[in-house]
């Protein structure tokens, strides 16, 4: 029995947890910025899935900043006591934006300027995953001396929701979809 049930559990598809994860963020040298790629896991919930599948258009923001830590003892290899110290280099956001529309049964992908659609909802949460060439900060403002701590993270924006499901949203954990802050520390 205890080989058979072994094998049995091996054979049944493990389900992937609802959420966004961050998954590999650098940022790359180009001309006189960097640019952020990225690669992120997005999975929907049923509640999502059903809400998209019924009209409602669901508002991503993405989060990028740089902070070069700061000292108290005058040198830059000692990490501070509070991170209120540290210095902000960058902080921007891109907003995206996705929809279904039951029409001509494709979901619509709104990234800045950028509009795209898809035939299923696995191919449109696989480009909202996908960061490629996002110019978030300025080569001039990163100096050879220092290091620094970048953060990214991905969330749905509830306050985007149409207002009778904004109240909805608040308390249920159907609608909450958000990253963790992923770090990672950048040597010029």
């Amino acid at each position: 029995m205890g080989l058979g049930f072994a094998i049995w559990l091996l054979t049944i598809p493990l389900a992937r947890a609802e959420g966004i994860q961050v998954k590999m963020a650098e940022l790359v040298s180009a001309d006189e910025v960097y640019n952020l790629n990225a690669d992120l896991d997005i999975t929907f919930n049923e509640t999502l899935e059903e809400a998209l599948k019924k009209g409602v258009q669901l508002s991503f923001v993405t989060t990028f900043e740089l902070l070069r830590p700061r000292s108290f003892w005058g040198s830059d290899f000692v990490r501070p006591l509070f991170s209120w110290a540290d210095e902000s280099i960058a902080s921007v956001e891109r907003h995206s934006k996705l929809s279904y529309n039951a029409l001509i049964r494709q979901y619509q992908l709104i990234s800045g300027s950028q509009q795209q659609n898809f035939g299923s909802l696995s191919e449109a949460l696989q480009e909202l995953a996908k960061l490629r060439e996002w110019q978030v900060v300025d080569r001039s403002l990163i100096k050879k001396r220092y290091n620094y701590q970048a953060g990214l993270r991905m969330k749905l924006d509830v306050s985007q929701l149409p207002k009778p499901i904004q109240v909805n949203a608040i308390g249920s954990k159907g609608w909450n979809l958000e990253s963790e802050w992923f770090r990672w520390t950048v040597t010029p």
